[in-house]
């Protein structure tokens, strides 16, 4: 099993538009990922400089309900 590491925000950003998100959408103190078929709004934090945790990564593949090794094949 592959490990998770923190990724860059345009890195996650890349990753769910080829799973047919659309977005980044503005607003609030997040900027959001949209999918319309699954009904699915995903928060992304947008703070410069920072990498997204292993943690919140396990959260988005969570929410998205694909595999671990889906995710890193992207």
């Amino acid at each position: 099993m592959s490990r998770l590491t923190p990724i860059s925000t345009n890195e996650v950003i890349r990753k769910l538009r080829k799973l047919g998100f659309i977005g980044p959408i503005p607003g609030g103190r997040h900027q959001r990922m949209v999918h319309m078929t699954m009904k699915k709004i995903i928060p992304i934090p947008m703070h410069s400089g920072n990498d997204i945790s292993v943690g919140l990564i396990r959260e988005i593949i969570r929410e998205i309900e694909i595999s671990r090794e889906e995710w890193i094949a992207l």
